[in-house]
Parts: structure tokens; C-alpha cells; sequence
């Protein structure tokens, strides 16, 4: 088996098979990471001054580049939303926003190494289309002129369908933009009510058809269950009218109501929430339905046809995750820019000032905007390994462990794998000679799975993250 792709080629049956039951996911169901990093980010800790700048200049240069620039603005607050987010109706910020992400660019782009070269980007918020389509243009010119980007690479953007211009989505297209990830969450008028997010069907319908005639590789539909108001009726009638849709990927979001953190969702009661049962059958139901469609399971929250890029990086062994989610074009080192911007470069993560005051002063002093960190060591990149595929591939390769890692890996996981044979005996693991792997019915629990490693992990975090279900 290749060192380079050592999950490659196992997956065609496998990644066809998913099996809802419900007694064993409210068995283990719990509140967990969705390990978008390893260490994850609630492992932050205040950054020495200088040290950005060292990361920087000592990355290495043969490491394709993902670059993540986050857009805080929109125009309407959402009440579900958790994001880093600036609710204004001045057009006008958005310009001084750029002014400032311009130099934040230029400025991590000369501390460098030369032969960096960009596979992925992607625009995030916030609401990236707050920004008139001469500004669009202008932040892709911009990094076009600063960094190379690779001709066949994945190019991507948020899309709010209410914001859109008439001509926005061919812009996008004509700057290079090849995936749009859409924001519809639910079809339902109720609940778009009240949630503050109100969109019509025919709008998500003009803008799908758009995207295809256009001739964008990919499309993304971001749906969330579990908000106010929902039933288990009105999220199929939302599921049935997406899948007409036919969108490439759909990313179906477990709603996590945490109005002690997020401030926006004080304006949802508790009592308009569906019960967790309710919440159940209807992720039970979307799965039923995306599967008897076609669409491919893989992982956590996330849907694809087989034919699109990321079901085909799954099955040959090269998705990978990081501060974006899924990622297609394996291994890269991410820079984040702009307010709140995550970076992971090589071992290291770092953060932006998550306050646009603070970001935006750093930047006018000279300064690098990161002031969190966190730095991974061997046993880190050795549990991250591990975490990160059996979330990708649904798998742990013991061989490969021992090849890469010149370790052991049933002495040094004898506790873990101990521990999963509670989930083995229910059959959501199988434990053999080669390794272990996530079965049918451990695939919609493969967040479980991954906390076993999870060294980090204890009840010190436990309100923090969302239930896995």
C-alpha cells in the first residue's frame, strides 16, 4: 500500500454504505469537536511577538498554499448565526475593511519563502458578496498580482442568494471563482421568519440555474436542522425541493443553540426548538433521502454526488480537513487573512484578533494581526493523523502508522483501542490485524470515534462544542 495515499482504493463499497440507528446514536451521542484542526482551537494560547513573522519566513515553500480571507459584514443578522460577523448597512465599510486586508496580504506575502504557490482559496464570513462586484474584482486582482495561483485549482466563495446583483455570479465566473457555496438553510417561511433569514424558492431556484448555465464545477447548498419551528414534515419538504436542486455538495448542519455564547441566538426561544427527538428523525430522514438520491456520505455534516471532486478525493484516498472544512487537493498550508482569519501552517496555528478595532490597529502600527497560537509536537501530528483520516477515510492504518511514525501503534493506543470495543461490540468499529475501521453504522458517529484519540478532550470543554447529532 503507498506510503503517499495509504487509504486509496478501499473505499468504493464502503463509502456507498451508511446505516441510520437510532438507539445507538442517542447511545453515544455527546457533545464533541468537529475537529476542523487537531489541536483544536480551544487549545489557543496567547502568541509571542515576532513569532507570526517566523512561521512565515520558515515555512516550506513546497507545500502548495489554501488562502482563507474572511469578510465579517452582512447586511441582515441571522439569529441562528455563531460566526465572526459586523452587522452594518454601510456599503462604504467594506472598502475600509479592504484597505486594511490589502496590507495584512501584502505584508505576510514578503515574509515568505519564493516558490509558494495557491491551490485553494476560499471567501468566508460574514457575507464575502457584502462586497460590490468592483471590490470582488479588485481583492482577486489583488491576490492574483501577489501570490501564484494554480491554473487547475479550487476556487471558492459564500454566497448570500440575497445579495446578489444581476450580473454578480457571472463576474465571480469570469474572475476565475469555480465552486459557490450557497446559504438556504431551510425553505420553510416560518422558520426563515423566524431565524430573520427570509428567501424564497424561486430565488434559490434562479441562482442554481445560474450557477449551471455559468459553468461553475461545483455547487454547495448549506442547509441547518434543528432551528425554530421545524418539524419533521416541513424539513422534508425542504430536503425534497433541494434535491431538485441538484446540488453538487450539500453541507446539512446540526443547529447548536448556545445563546450563553452567541448573543444573536437570545432571540430564539427555547420552547419554539424542536425536541431531540424530533431532531433526530429529521437527520435520519435527510440521510434516507440524500442516499435514495444518490448522494455520497462523507462525514460529519457533509453530501456529495459521486461524480463531484470531493466524493472522488475521498474514494481515492486525498481528502483532507482543516479550518475550512473538507478539503479536496490534499496537505496545504492555510493563511488566513483578514478579522478573526485562521492560519495553519506546518505545525502551527495561529489566530487573528477576532475585534475588527484590534485587528485594524495592528495593521496601521506595521504589525502582524495574529494573537493566538498553538504549536503541535510529534505525539500531536502522530493523534492528528489519526484523527483526521478516521474522519476522512474511516479508517486507522495500523502499517502505515508504523511506517511513517516508526511506532507501535496497538501498544501505543492499547488504551484507546481498549476503549473501542464497547463501540466494536455495537458494531460501529471493526478492530483486526490491519487497523480499524468505521462501519456502516459508525459513520454518522466517526466524531465518537475520533475523541478516543483526542488527548486534549475532557469535561473542562464539554459546553463548548455542539452534540455530534
Amino acid at each position: 500500500m503507498s506510503v503517499d495515499h495509504p487509504y486509496a482504493n478501499r473505499t468504493a463499497k464502503h463509502f456507498d454504505g451508511i446505516e441510520f440507528d437510532e438507539a445507538l446514536i442517542q447511545k453515544y451521542n455527546r457533545q464533541g469537536p468537529r475537529y476542523t484542526s487537531y489541536p483544536t482551537a480551544l487549545e489557543f494560547a496567547p502568541m509571542a511577538d515576532g513569532m507570526e513573522a517566523d512561521i512565515l519566513k520558515n515555512r516550506d515553500a513546497t507545500v502548495p498554499l489554501s488562502l482563507y480571507i474572511h469578510i465579517p459584514f452582512c447586511h441582515h443578522l441571522c439569529y441562528y448565526c455563531g460566526c465572526n460577523k459586523i452587522i452594518t448597512k454601510k456599503n462604504s465599510d467594506a472598502g475600509d475593511y479592504l484597505t486594511y486586508l490589502f496590507k495584512e496580504i501584502r505584508h505576510k506575502k514578503s515574509l515568505l519563502p519564493s516558490g509558494s504557490r495557491v491551490k485553494q482559496l476560499h471567501l468566508g464570513g460574514g457575507t464575502p458578496t457584502f462586497l460590490s462586484d468592483d471590490e470582488l474584482a479588485s481583492l482577486w486582482e489583488f491576490l492574483h498580482a501577489e501570490f501564484d495561483f494554480a491554473p487547475d485549482g479550487d476556487y471558492s466563495i459564500e454566497v448570500d442568494p440575497r445579495e446578489l446583483r444581476p450580473n454578480t455570479l457571472q463576474i465571480l465566473r469570469n474572475l476565475g471563482f469555480n465552486r459557490l457555496s450557497f446559504g438556504v438553510q431551510d425553505l420553510d417561511k416560518t422558520v426563515q421568519i423566524a431565524v430573520n433569514r427570509v428567501q424564497s424558492l424561486d430565488l434559490i431556484t434562479h441562482v442554481m440555474s445560474e450557477a449551471t448555465r455559468l459553468g461553475y464545477q461545483s455547487t454547495n447548498i448549506d442547509l441547518i436542522y434543528g432551528l425554530p419551528h421545524q418539524s419533521i414534515e416541513s424539513m422534508n419538504a425542504t430536503i425534497r425541493e433541494i434535491i431538485k436542486l441538484s446540488p453538487d455538495r450539500l453541507s446539512v448542519f446540526n443547529y447548536a443553540h448556545l445563546p450563553d455564547r452567541f448573543v444573536a441566538q437570545r432571540r430564539i426561544r427555547d420552547e419554539d426548538l424542536p425536541s431531540p427527538s424530533d431532531k433526530l428523525a429529521m437527520f435520519g430522514n435527510i440521510i434516507a433521502a440524500l442516499s435514495e438520491a444518490g448522494y455520497q456520505y462523507i462525514g460529519i455534516d457533509h453530501f456529495a454526488k459521486p461524480t463531484d471532486t470531493m466524493a472522488q478525493a475521498q474514494r481515492a484516498g486525498e481528502l483532507h480537513r482543516n479550518f475550512q472544512g473538507y478539503a479536496i487537493l490534499g496537505e496545504c498550508d492555510l493563511i488566513g487573512f483578514g478579522v478573526s482569519a485562521i492560519s495553519q501552517i506546518g505545525a502551527h496555528i495561529t489566530q487573528n484578533s477576532t475585534a475588527l478595532a484590534d485587528y485594524q490597529t495592528a495593521i496601521r502600527d506595521d504589525k502582524l494581526p495574529a494573537v493566538k497560537h498553538i504549536q503541535s509536537d510529534a505525539k500531536d501530528e502522530l493523534r492528528r493523523h489519526v484523527i483526521m483520516n478516521l474522519l476522512c477515510h474511516d479508517y486507522m492504518n495500523f502499517g502505515y502508522l508504523r511506517e511513517r511514525f516508526g511506532i507501535e501503534p496497538t501498544q501505543v493506543f492499547a488504551d484507546e483501542i481498549a476503549t473501542l470495543h464497547d463501540m466494536a461490540a455495537d458494531g460501529l468499529v471493526q478492530i483486526d490485524q490491519d487497523g480499524i475501521t468505521i462501519l456502516p453504522k459508525g459513520r454518522i458517529l466517526g466524531r465518537n470515534v475520533a475523541m478516543v484519540f483526542d488527548e486534549y478532550l475532557s469535561q473542562k470543554h464539554a459546553g463548548r462544542f455542539s452534540k455530534v447529532i
